[in-house]
Order: structure tokens, then sequence, then C-alpha cells
């Protein structure tokens, strides 16, 4: 029955619930498990890039709900892409029982994964930038090009809180707080989504809940801190899908079980806490790797008994699903509230109206000047300054003002590739790593460093360039199995070296370098010694680059070392010795030319670290948050970035006291550019806990709800931040209204419930979590307020 004729009113203004159940009542068995499956477009069509209708016939005479990473799977161009969406769906819709169309999903998370498509910087970097704006414009321009392609829904952002420094994802990460975390995942999903899903591209919440370390927290850290981006972005955004990690928590009877099948972390707190009403989706193989269970059968039944709804990538345990319900281990109910979560979805999306937006007519054209902008924006903003001893910016004037010519060696194993440039899920790292090819990767074309320090270069500067060193001599990536997609798991894909396609000479650097006033040493990590299933021994340099970097300093020339890659790399001993360090991260297709513009001083570098960066290899939580003096491990602090000026705060104005039930404190200072560059400053601010000795002394007649919670606040917390632009001796005020509830804290007992209690507090701005420049106390009195769960999550900034 053709779509069209079956929901010919689906426009009107009726209520989706009915429309779902109507849709429900009409569907057989067989399409209903249909709509819990997934698989791959590539494989109902022939080697012409032909819809083959008999391998439709075959493999979904009954429909299917979804089909996995359809973008990626082939470099294709995106007009042919398309038009394959636009078959396939067709196909369904004229083809099958009920007309149901498919959700075409893709992993977005530095852009779309697809051959061409803008590649933004990594999301760890992009968190240094502390720009949501920033964020969410790089996000919408995603939306809008993959709905274009026929994609639907993504498969991203992941905003897991990772607080241990050497997870091996934590690239694709916000870094380690919660509160930065939680504002650019809304971010992401009000970029992507636009406010509409049946404009926009559907956003996924993932991995939930505490993949990368989180999940073993304790409570109070896991719902208060872990939560908070999923949290809001279903609460605040509008995000309608959920993604369970790979991981184990143990659920209501105490018992590690995999957060697919968890029915505390996916129905208490999930559905009933969050009161989400969206899709759960399974992580890809994620069903196939729950322990100690005999077979699919028993797999497809625990992951749905436990609230997951879709089995990703292609069903196969879910097909079993009918299995399952003959035996007793499914009940009809269970069934018919994940066939629904996902009808739900698509009536949402849009995908049942008479006007569908399943594709764009249009012809399409990645990569945009636009979006290329937005993407060097973002990198420019993402690099972060951790040393500067004066040596930067690069030019003649700064370092040799008496000729006008400055001799600049630029070495390293990422000084001349786009694997420096490029994180994990891109499409060049996704087709390097899962399908295993080398060549024709760079599309769209990936500035290096080498080509962006050329391209840029001011009048008087010459650049030499000699690789001198590769990544690594041997191959350094660990075979694991057990973590991650166990597509992986695979010996061939893991056990290999990315080959540079460049000699290596070291003496012919070195001989260079004797020539040169300053060197340049681009260093770190790639594609396979970092990212997801990929992990190496230890968090220092890679390979023999650490000793290369010692050789380069024994020239006695300056050294600025400008290190790549998906996480902090433990650099202690190595940093000092070095005139300048600049963490660069994965900064996308603009990273060399944003890279070089901050060395020669054309942008001021403004990002501040969204990690603490240890100074030894930390296999643990590691988080400012923890204590409010200064932990040994760390060499650069949460919230740290150096630029080429310097900034003054003054003037702080906070309302000192309040009632429990007012609704927000104010506050106010002024931050001034003292020095003699335009800059961004990016002021935060911060709520610790205050000297709540006397309150408790002098209140101990008062009633519990009465009293200072003084064990429930935390040393310090990232409550707000603001980018602040200035010009040499400008000064601006920001304003910041701080939610009273932003002075709360998270309790279960009986219920779980948010409460604002009396107490003594201290708000602190500064330029880094270490560098508090003001602080004055703040004291909230009366009766603990407590409510259900919150209203308020972000402070509002304004800048005068």
């Amino acid at each position: 029955m053709c779509m069209v004729t079956f929901l010919a009113g689906c426009n009107a203004a009726v209520d989706v619930e009915q429309q779902v159940d109507e849709l429900y009542n009409k569907m057989s068995q067989e399409e209903r498990i249909a709509q819990l499956r997934s698989m791959y477009m590539d494989e109902l069509f022939d080697d012409q890039g032909k819809l083959d209708e008999a391998k439709c016939r075959e493999l979904i005479p009954n429909g299917i709900g979804h089909f996995s990473q359809y973008a990626s799977q082939k470099p294709l161009d995106p007009n042919v892409l398309r038009d394959r969406v636009a078959a396939v769906q067709e196909w369904l819709i004229n083809n099958t029982p009920n007309g149901i169309p498919a959700l075409f999903h893709e992993e977005v998370l530095s852009g779309v994964n697809t051959r061409g498509a803008t590649i933004y910087p990594q999301q760890i970097g992009q968190a240094c930038s502390f720009n949501p704006e920033l964020a969410e414009l790089k996000t919408r321009q995603t939306g809008t090009a993959m709905r274009k392609m026929g994609g639907v829904l993504s498969l991203s952002p992941m905003v897991d809180v990772c607080r241990t420094p050497s997870f091996n994802r934590l690239e694709e990460s916000y870094g380690e707080d919660g509160y930065l975390s939680a504002v650019m995942g809304v971010a992401f999903v009000k970029g992507l989504q636009q406010g509409d899903l049946k404009k926009g591209v559907g956003t996924c919440s993932k991995h939930y809940l505490g993949y990368g370390g989180g999940g073993d927290a304790e409570e109070k850290e896991l719902m208060e801190d872990i939560l908070m981006p999923h949290e809001t972005m279903i609460r605040l955004a509008g995000s309608k899908t959920v993604m369970p990690g790979y991981h184990a928590m143990a659920d209501t009877n105490g018992v590690k079980t995999n957060c697919v099948a968890n029915s505390l972390v996916l129905q208490d707190i999930l559905r009933g806490y969050l009161e989400f009403d969206g899709m759960v989706v399974s992580d890809y193989t994620a069903i196939d790797q729950l322990p100690d269970l005999p077979d699919a059968v028993h797999k497809a039944a625990a992951a749905i008994n436990g609230g997951c709804d879709v089995d990703f990538p292609h069903g196969a345990n879910f097909a079993h699903l009918q299995e399952a319900i003959d035996q007793g281990l499914v009940k009809p109910e269970v069934l018919e509230r994940a066939v629904k979560n996902v009808l739900r979805y698509k009536f949402r999306a849009g995908l049942f109206d008479n006007d569908a937006y399943l594709y764009s007519k249009e012809q399409i054209t990645l990569d945009s000047k636009e979006e290329r902008q937005t993407a060097y924006d973002i990198a420019t903003q993402s690099v972060v300054l951790l040393e500067n001893n004066g040596i930067l910016p690069l030019n003649t004037s700064n370092l040799k003002p008496e000729t006008s010519n400055l001799n600049v060696l630029l070495t390293g194993p990422n000084a001349n590739s786009m694997w420096a440039m490029c994180g994990d899920y891109s499409f060049p790292a996704m087709t390097y790593f899962w399908k295993m090819m080398e060549k024709d990767l760079d599309h769209p074309h990936v500035i290096t460093l080498l080509e962006g320090m050329n391209g840029h270069k001011p009048e008087g500067i010459n650049i030499k360039y000699s690789r001198g060193c590769d990544w690594t001599e041997e191959i350094e990536t660990k075979f694991n199995t057990g973590a991650g997609d166990e597509r992986a798991w695979d010996y061939y894909i893991l056990h290999r070296k990315v080959d540079s396609g460049e000699k290596a000479d070291k003496q012919e650097a070195l001989a260079m370098a004797k020539e040169c006033d300053v060197i340049i040493a681009a260093v770190g990590e790639n594609v396979m010694l970092c990212g997801e299933n990929r992990d190496r021994k230890g968090l220092r340099l890679p390979g023999k680059q650490e000793q290369y970097v010692e050789e380069l300093i024994k020239t006695g020339k300056p050294v600025v070392l400008v290190v790549f890659g998906g996480r902090a790399q433990v650099i202690s001993g190595l940093a000092e010795k070095c005139a300048a360090v600049i963490q660069a991260w994965y900064p996308g297709e603009e990273g060399g030319n944003a890279v070089a513009d901050i060395l020669y001083g054309k942008v001021s570098p403004s990002a501040k670290l969204s990690v603490s960066y240890p100074n030894a290899e930390v296999y643990e939580p590691l988080c400012y948050t923890y204590s409010a003096e200064k932990d040994s491990r760390v060499q650069w602090p949460f919230g740290y970035g150096l630029t080429y000026t310097t900034f003054e705060y003054s003037d702080l104005q906070v309302d000192g006291e309040i009632t429990t039930d007012y609704p927000a404190v104010n506050l106010s200072f002024k931050v001034k550019n003292t020095g003699k560059v335009a800059a961004d400053e990016i002021a935060q601010v911060y709520i610790g806990a205050g000297d709540n000795s006397q309150l408790t002394n002098n209140n101990s007649q008062l009633a519990s709800n009465q009293k200072p919670q003084t064990s429930n606040l935390k040393p310090q917390t990232l409550q707000g931040f603001a980018r602040v632009s200035l010009q040499p001796g400008e000064t601006k005020t920001v304003k910041v209204k701080l939610y009273t509830e932003q002075f709360g804290f998270y309790t279960h007992e009986g219920q779980r419930q948010w409460n604002i209690a009396p107490g003594s507090f201290i708000v602190k701005v500064g330029a880094s979590s270490a560098d508090i420049r003001l602080q004055q106390p703040v004291t909230l009195k009366g009766e603990t307020v407590k409510k259900p769960i919150r209203e308020y999550y972000f402070s509002e900034t304004t800048i005068e």
C-alpha cells in the first residue's frame, strides 16, 4: 500500500499518538519486528549501482526500520548517494505493506561522515573554544547538508564526561566537565535539529550512561555530572534518541549489567527520572556482546526487556524476537513499546507527511566556502597555547629586528600529514581504519601544517622542511578484544601503522636545524594510535618522537612544540625545555591554516583546556572538581590557556545573600585587555563551597530542612563562562545570572530529587580553574527547596 494513500491526512493537526496507534494496529508482526532492525544500503544495489528489486523483495519484504552509516560505506558523490536513498525510500513506500520509510543514519561528530563533506575540528578541541554559538553553526551546516542527502538521524554527539586521561576515545568527548559538555551538547542539538525534526537531522545522545569511566562513579557524581549532558540535551533541546554504551553498570539489583540491557539506566533513570519519550538504539554489536546468555534469542530478550528499542547495525539479534515472544521471554507489550517508539520518531521527523522531506532534489555541493570558514574559525579557537617564552608569534620584528629574514625549520611526523588534522569518525579516518583504504582520501582537501605555513607566511619568513622522524618505528597499536565494536576485533585491522609516504631523515633535519633560527616540531598521534578500538602503550609521545625533539633542542635553537592528537599526551620534562608549546588536537580540514596563523600572530590564541592536562601517565579519573587544591599530577589545569596579550579582572559585584526559593544570583565583573594585541578572553565562573562551620554551629536548633548541607557541596564547579573579545586597552562588563538551582545537589532517599539547601558558597571568577582572579561569598538562607528534577541548568551571560 502506498504511504501517501494510507496516510493522506498526515499534515492535519492529528495527535501523534493516535497516528502511531493506528499504524501499529495495521501492521503484521513481521512488519513490526522489521522496524526494530537495520541493514546497510549497499546490500540492495548491484555492481552498477542500480537498486536490485529482487534483493529488496528477498531482504526487506516487510520494510526495514533503519539503514546503518549509509553515507560512509563507499566514496560516493553526494548526488549519487542521494539518488540511492531516493530509490530505496520510493521502493519502501510503494512495495511494502504499509509503505513505511526508513531512517537513514550516519555519524556527524566532525561533519557528515561522507566523502567530500567538511571536516570540522574534533570535539575535544572544539570544547576548548568555549563557544556554543560556533558549535551550533557547525552542526546547522552539517544537518542541512545531511538532510539533502537523505539522512534523517545522526548517531552523534558523544557527550561522555571523560575524566580518565588515557581513555582512547576521549577525543570524541567535550572533556572532563559536565557543565561544559552539557552546554556544547545542547548547542550541537540545536544546530543539527534546527528546532524541527522535519527539517533538521535528529541527534543521538551517547554513550549513555558513563562510558569512558564515568559509569564507575558514585551515584552523586553520576547524577550531577555524568548525566548532565544527556539530561540537558533531552530536556532542554529535544534530543529524541539515546544510545547506551558498551560498558556495564550496576542494575536495580546491584548486578553489573551492560547498559544496552540495563533497566535501571534505560527505564528507571532515562524514562522515569528524565521522562524521555524517544527511541533507544544499541551501539553497533552491543547486543551481540551481552555476556552469559546462550544465544541470540536470549540476547534479544535481555536487550528489549531492559529498554533498548533497536538493534544496530544489522538487527541480527532482534531477528529472533518472535522466537523470544513464543518462548515467553518477551511480553507483547514490550515489543509494542519498542515499535511505537520507532514509529513515533518517524512521525516526528515528518516521514509520513504528504510533503515529507526525505531528500533534496537540487544539485548537492559539499564543503562550501562558508563551511570551510566555519571549520577555520573553530580551529583557531580550539588550539591551546600552553607555554610561550616570548618566541611566539613568529615574525622578524619580534625575533630578528636586525635583519629582514627569519629562517624556520618545520619538522616532525605531523608537519605534513592529513592525519594530524583528521580525528576519528571523520570520513578519511573511518575509511582508512574500517575499509583499510590508504589512497585517495583527501576529499575534501585537508590543509597540512606545511601547506598552511607556506601559504600564509608573512614577508621575510623562509620555511624549510624535513620530516626527520616517523610516528613510530614499530607497530604500537594494541590488539585488544572485548571493548568497543567487535567488528574491529581483527588482527589485520589493528596490526598496522600509517605510511606517511615520506622519508624521515633525521640527519638531514638536524643539519637544517643548525641553519635555521627557529624550529617548529609537529608531533603526536595519528589515526592508528588513538580512537575507538585503537590504543597504545603509554601516554608519552609515540615512538622515538621525544628523543627526536631532545636532539632538536640540543642544537641550541628555540623549539616550538606543536602536539596533535586526540588526548593530552604527557610531555613533562620535554615541555620545560621548549620555547613554546601548543596543543592542537585534531583541528580539521583548515587546521594547517589555523595553526599557521596562530604561529604567525595573525590570530591570537584564545582556547582554554577542556581537560586537566597530566604531567604523568594517569589511568584513573582526574578532574578539577575533586579538590580546590592543586593536584600534583596536573601540569596545566582545566580552563587554562595563554594568548598574546594580558587581561585584568576587576569590580566583582554579587548578590551576597538570597533565600533558597529566590530564582537567581546576579553578578557582574569587568575584563580589560591590558596588552597590545586584540584577543578573546574566556572568563570562567565557578561555584565553590564556603565556610559553613559558623552556619552549622549557629543553626544547631534549626529544623533539618534549614541546616546547611555541607557534605553535599563540591570544592568547585564551573557554572558559567563568557568569551569576551577585546581590543588593546578595551574594557567590557560581563553580567551573569546564576540560577539558584545551580547551587543545588542531587539526593536519592526514597525518591530522586534536586535540592537547594541553605549554606555558604564562594562565587569565583577566573582565567582558569586554578587562576581565580576575583571571588566573593554568597549565602543562601531559608528552608531546603526540593524538586523532582531541575528546571534550570545554565547561567545566562551578557557582555556590555
